[in-house]
């Protein structure tokens, strides 16, 4: 291979894998996207992401400035402080933005809540030419060059000197490549929602609701997580407002301020009387209530202010660390590699360090300086240790959100309110608590 000639092949248009493309691309190394989806407006759906430090310090490298420009310009606010609460709206623990992320920070070095649609948007501008739509990713083949053909089911091929599987946990390069790999289910399942913040719905919500994310902790089995996501006057028609494609009811995190919660539980714990699968978002709405009735009429307001077209059901699962593996000239990298539960807000943030790590790799291998099977070596090495690290804390937060254990929940909770009591030690144990 001649390393100037290099061509990566991306098979997945999902954030880590743009993200990749972008930064590539920037480098003058030639790339491909092979996305799925027939059209780029495909993916009109999602909910608030949460880039933090590592996210926005790889979104800044990767992208050209006019994009990482357009990408801070279009994050919403909210808030950085974070609480935590019981069932009935007693504060628990109140950390500050000075607390959380340390006080003000540039924007590269800081903390965004964006739209999980925008973002997508942010990531294909510039891409034309360099994403394929309506490719989905069937099987790879070695070439007696070295090189790697991907097939896709329509019959068409790609050839390039990396295959990277950036197609999410679901991955079908992971399950040819590393067929050990697992993906499960954690037991756990959410049911979330949004809360249209119209001047009618703001004036029923406490005003803590809007300064920063939020923990609701109930006594045992099930808890809540909280997010306000609002937008400055020119960030919601900053991206594709003359699209129609792109209108605010199609884009409804994309144009109207909210508020998202997800309440979680293992499965067992909700009485829906059938499976959860089959309700649809009036009927979870409805379950939803009916397992938050005895919490605080403000917290409820929440709930029962939601729009049933917004409630859906994601049952939680994570990928299952594995041992290390020998590089070759396929990679792996986010959800494709290391899937985690949404407990710790994380899981984006760690495919755009992937991406950022793996464009490092790469772009040695285009200058020659590197071979590319220890290049990709050096990365996976890297990436299995911070990946699987966020695999392990994601399990355990959610873990702990569903606890059964009243005993350990209560000692939780007065910790919690003992750490509130005294600032200086406060400030202490969860300094740069936003930044993990």
């Amino acid at each position: 291979m001649n390393a100037s000639s290099l061509h990566v092949l991306v098979v997945g248009g999902g954030i880590g894998g743009l993200a990749l493309a972008q930064g590539l691309r920037k480098s003058g190394v030639s790339v491909a996207v092979y996305e799925r989806d027939l059209h780029r407006d495909d993916r009109l759906q999602g909910y608030r992401i949460h880039i933090n430090p590592q996210g926005s310090r790889a979104l800044h490298e990767l992208l050209p400035p006019e994009s990482f420009a357009a990408f801070t310009a279009t994050a919403g606010h909210g808030g950085n402080e974070f609480r935590f609460y019981d069932e009935k709206m007693r504060e628990l623990l109140h950390l500050d933005e000075a607390i959380t992320t340390g006080g003000a920070r540039s924007p590269e070095d800081g903390h965004h809540g964006v739209s999980r649609i925008t973002l997508r948007q942010v990531l294909l501008a510039g891409l034309d030419g360099h994403v394929r739509y309506g490719k989905r990713f069937e099987r790879y083949e070695r070439t007696p060059d070295g090189r790697v053909t991907a097939f896709f089911e329509d019959g068409t091929s790609a050839t390039g000197d990396v295959l990277v599987g950036a197609d999410g946990g679901n991955s079908r390069v992971r399950r040819q490549y590393l067929p050990h790999a697992q993906r499960v289910q954690t037991g756990v399942v959410t049911i979330v929602g949004k809360y249209a913040l119209t001047p009618e719905a703001r004036r029923a919500l406490p005003a803590e609701f809007l300064r920063g994310p939020a923990s609701v902790m109930p006594p045992r089995d099930h808890g809540m997580f909280i997010a306000p996501h609002e937008f400055a006057p020119a960030a919601a028609g900053a991206i594709g407002s003359d699209d129609p494609a792109l209108a605010p009811g199609a884009l409804f995190d994309n144009t109207t301020p909210y508020v998202f919660w997800a309440f979680a539980a293992k499965r067992e714990a909700y009485r829906a009387g059938r499976a959860l699968e089959d309700l649809d978002g009036a009927g979870l709405h409805d379950l939803a209530r009916a397992m938050t009735a005895s919490w605080s009429p403000r917290l409820r307001a929440l709930v029962e202010g939601t729009d049933t077209s917004t409630v859906t059901l994601i049952p939680i699962t994570t990928s299952v660390p594995v041992d290390a593996w020998a590089a070759t000239n396929v990679t792996l990298l986010g959800d494709a590699i290391h899937s985690m539960t949404p407990f710790r807000g994380i899981g984006a943030n760690t495919a755009l360090r992937d991406a950022r790590h793996l464009h490092d790799a790469l772009v040695a291998v285009a200058r020659g300086e590197r071979p590319v099977v220890p290049a990709i070596g050096g990365y996976e090495e890297r990436m299995r240790d911070y990946g699987f690290a966020a695999v392990r804390a994601s399990l355990k937060t959610a873990m702990m959100t569903v606890s059964g254990n009243p005993v350990g929940r209560f000692f939780g909770k007065t910790a919690f309110r003992a750490f509130n009591a005294m600032p200086a030690v406060k400030r202490k144990v969860f300094a740069g608590f936003g930044d993990a």
